[in-house]
């Protein structure tokens, strides 16, 4: 008998599983796959990252270097050797948690948990062959899987997911994104610096349309600059594969059907939780109608020693909130009393440049009422963007009116993806924007974009605008 038995070995499995172990639990972990890492390690976030910055060093080389006072000749893609580094990053990485569950002693069984009850699990080997365990605690951590439309015939040749468009064997001529949100904006930005068309097709008003509005307005601008086009408030009707051309027709809003055609299609509409094969009924655990896992505020399911964590549950399907989940449950588990503060989990695109933002958007502030202030300070105006020719974007602070507590937090430039963490600590301990603005940055830094936002909140102080 397990004190904790984890179904799924993402970021949320894994990292839940280690901390069950460190805290002296006896502990098992489920992974139907062959690789453990789940959807981020293996086909996610890091190798499309990895794919990101290969991309990105290519545009570079493209379009900066002849200014830095680089020249080259001939210079050419291989897309092969891309992918095939991809892979490394992803082998290194996968491999890096087969060492952590054996440094911490955790089991790993590899096959289909299913439940048989409340405290069991059956374990199906891809053989057919499979064997049961039993634990006190079960933490369900399945992770989810890309969402699709019925109409959308998703052949995964010409009419692709994520997962495809992590190894592409040529660059597309036209690429065709439907969905502008994160995984789009990312995988479009590989394909666009590459030389490839890329056209978005979004339902909504605006790209990243869960984050900032202005947000989604530069990177668009951005965007548009290496050659993207959008069709914004335009609703998909029907895709259909010619073989060597794939015919996208949508209505543009007005009773209109635009068509669009390309070579490659990826369809990037979300991501939808995977419980297939849990059996999750033989446990007595409930599943709501959006196929999520139901939890309470402890993340317990409906019976109280199962708990579920990360994608297939309620939130925003991110690793690190999965992480913290884990965390929290394994924790919760040892009858310690942890804490999530869902607000202050921070949202990225790792596009270029990167979009970064943590707390209330200027929309949610509006929409409760609340008097606020705000502050923008663009990167334009910065002497290390400047010298790295990184000027697009900016900073938005939106503060409390009569506090001058920060609420919100909104990045597009260079290197967000990891300034945003300034601000979610500062927003951990209920730091007003003069705090900031009081804090010496280093000279010449991106971070200092933050310092003059945080100014500009506090009666328009901003030094350098």
């Amino acid at each position: 008998m397990y004190d904790v038995i984890v179904i799924g070995s993402g970021p949320g499995g894994y990292v839940a599983a280690i901390r069950a172990a460190q805290l002296g639990m006896k502990t098992a972990i489920i992974e139907k796959y062959s690789t453990l890492g789940g959807t981020c390690l293996n086909v996610g976030c890091i190798p499309s990252k990895a794919l990101l910055d290969s991309s990105e060093h290519y545009h570079n080389a493209a379009h900066t270097f002849k200014t830095h006072g680089i020249n080259l000749n001939d210079l050419q893609v291989d897309l092969a050797q891309m992918i095939s580094r991809k892979d490394d990053v992803v082998k290194q990485n996968v491999d890096g948690i087969q060492f952590l569950m054996k440094k911490n002693k955790i089991d790993v069984h590899h096959g289909m948990g299913s439940f048989v009850d409340t405290h069991t699990v059956n374990v199906t080997k891809a053989d057919g062959s499979s064997s049961v365990i039993q634990g006190k605690n079960i933490i369900i951590a399945t992770g989810s899987k890309p969402a699709s439309l019925p109409f959308i015939p998703l052949d995964k040749t010409r009419v692709i997911t994520s997962t495809e468009a992590l190894k592409m064997k040529e660059i597309p001529k036209h690429l065709i994104v439907i969905g502008g949100g994160v995984i789009g904006m990312e995988l479009g930005s590989v394909y666009g610096r590459l030389g490839a068309k890329v056209s978005v097709i979004e339902f909504m008003d605006s790209i990243i349309p869960t984050m900032d509005k202005t947000m989604g307005k530069e990177l668009q601008k951005s965007l548009k600059k290496i050659g993207f086009e959008f069709y914004l408030k335009h609703k998909v009707t029907a895709v259909e594969n010619l073989g060597e051309e794939v015919v996208v027709k949508a209505d543009n809003g007005k009773g209109e059907i635009v068509e669009i055609k390309g070579d490659y299609v990826l369809v990037s509409i979300g991501r939808k939780p995977y419980t297939d094969g849990l059996n999750a009924e033989a446990a007595g655990v409930k599943i709501t109608e959006r196929g999520q896992i139901e939890v309470n505020d402890h993340l317990q399911t409906s019976v109280p020693h199962i708990y579920a964590i990360g994608d297939v549950v309620k939130g925003a399907m991110l690793a690190h909130k999965a992480e913290e989940e884990g965390v929290y449950v394994a924790e919760t588990i040892a009858g310690q009393k942890p804490h999530i503060n869902y607000l202050l989990i921070p949202g990225v695109v790792y596009t270029w440049p990167e979009v970064a933002a943590v707390g209330y958007t200027e929309e949610q502030l509006k929409e409760q009422g609340r008097k606020y202030k705000a502050g923008k300070f663009p990167f334009l105006a910065s002497g290390r963007a400047r010298a790295s020719m990184d000027t697009d974007g900016l900073v938005k602070v939106l503060a409390d009116a009569e506090t001058d507590e920060i609420l919100g937090v909104h990045m597009i430039g260079p290197r967000t993806a990891d300034m945003i963490a300034e601000a979610v600590v500062a927003m951990e301990f209920r730091a007003s924007a003069e705090d900031i603005a009081r804090m010496s940055h280093a000279h010449p830094t991106y971070t200092e974009a933050f310092k003059e936002a945080c100014l500009a909140a506090t009666d328009n102080r901003a030094l350098h605008v």
